[in-house]
């Protein structure tokens, strides 16, 4: 849950989550649809069906337990190196280092090496008898990337009080590395258009061609690079929206209809049981003022 999402954002959906299902068993025995729904206003979705995935794998093939060879780990649907070092380190206690972005941003400022020229896994290699040196290995692992969050910060970084200054590169020199931008923002333009009823309800698809929501519940969209008015469809308003680094300019437009295209379904703009993404839920609430 925390990939990509702030502490505060996460805690009541952690507590929700960790209450409904109280150990590994109870996890692998749900459904996608179920877990989507709790899941629903996180985002990057894709966390979360390979929760469930993991989870049935763990209990069918592990018994229950996590492997504790890091090839086997990274054989888990969305496990990759920083996760599965993490995990080693953090459950089994093993001499780990997991590199995210906080823990190369330490790295790259001790050597005053911009991130992009140094080759991670050697540098490690090279320096293990160094780094991997405690007992408290599973501590280490999480120093690391709170000591980055924390005092190696992005942004400034509070070199003063560090207690790493004293063979700090970066703190050194006067022509320090400059900090690399890992996402860039992307603007992208889309028209929306919403068949609904009397019933208040709009009509969902199944939607494939929009890369960010791929197989998620959504009207009829499309990339526009020409905001103009669409024949046979009324405009209803503009607005943003951001998910992940793209920037959405959104047009929306809509029309009352009781008959729809056959790939499409009625949803209730004020009740569903089902999962709904927080960038549908967007579009219910600005089709909402029209009744």
């Amino acid at each position: 849950m925390l990939q990509q999402t702030q502490v505060k954002t996460v805690i009541p959906y952690f507590n929700n989550f960790t209450k409904k299902f109280k150990n590994l068993t109870a996890l692998s025995r749900s459904n996608e649809k179920q877990i989507l729904k709790m899941w629903e206003g996180l985002g990057y979705y894709r966390r979360a069906k390979n929760l469930l995935a993991c989870s049935k794998i763990l209990v069918k093939i592990y018994k229950s337990k996590l492997p504790q060879s890091i090839n086997e780990i990274k054989k888990l649907p969305g496990v990759g190196d920083y996760t599965a070092n993490a995990l080693l380190g953090l459950v089994y206690n093993k001499p780990r280092i997991a590199l995210d972005g906080n823990v190369k941003r330490i790295f790259s400022r001790n050597l005053n090496i911009e991130e992009n020229k140094i080759n991670f896994d050697k540098l490690i290699e090279k320096n293990k008898k160094k780094l991997l040196i405690t007992a408290r290995n599973a501590d280490f692992v999480e120093a690391l990337m709170e000591f980055g969050a924390l005092v190696c910060k992005p942004k400034d970084p509070n070199c003063i009080n560090c207690c790493l200054n004293k063979t700090c590169k970066y703190f050194k020199s006067n022509n320090k590395i400059k900090r690399i931008k890992y996402k860039m923002i992307k603007n992208k333009n889309y028209d929306i258009f919403c068949f609904i009823n009397k019933k208040k309800q709009i009509a969902l698809q199944k939607n494939s061609q929009i890369g960010f929501l791929k197989d998620f519940n959504l009207p009829k969209i499309q990339e526009s690079n020409n905001f103009s008015k669409k024949q046979n469809w009324k405009f209803l308003k503009t607005y943003k929206n951001s998910i992940s680094n793209l920037r959405l300019n959104i047009n929306l437009y809509y029309k009352f209809s009781e008959k729809i295209p056959p790939k499409f379904s009625w949803f209730s703009l004020e009740k569903n049981k089902e999962f709904i993404p927080s960038f549908t839920k967007q579009i219910f609430r600005q089709v909402s003022t029209l009744f």
